[in-house]
């Protein structure tokens, strides 16, 4: 069973930087696509950024500012996020193989 926890937001200034960080457990990390979705106060849930063994996509709203990654050796994946805005404030949620992470809130305000 796919278990993932995810680590690293909270508050933070416009303009400011977070890296999320999702652990995943369970299975063989390197063979799998790990995504990140976010869930803002009244939205529906939204693709952020996905990778695969060999490539990333982006949501038009963070191209340029966020930047997926992973580290197989830590079973760890990673979503780093710069010139933070208020309207990327949200709970973030990771996303493998129909598995969720507890979500983790990351609040962007002055």
């Amino acid at each position: 069973q796919v278990q993932l926890v995810e680590s690293g937001g909270g508050l933070v200034q416009p303009g400011g930087s977070l890296r999320l960080s999702c652990e995943v457990s369970g299975i063989i990390f390197s063979r799998a696509v790990l995504a990140w979705y976010r869930l803002a106060p009244g939205k529906q849930r939204e693709f952020v950024a996905s990778i695969s063994t060999f490539s990333t996509t982006y949501a038009d709203p963070v191209k340029g500012r966020f930047t997926i990654s992973r580290d197989n050796a830590k079973n760890t994946g990673y979503l780093q996020m710069a010139n933070l805005k208020p309207e990327d404030t949200a709970v973030y949620y990771c996303y493998v193989r129909t598995s969720w992470g507890q979500g983790i809130q990351v609040t962007v305000s002055s």
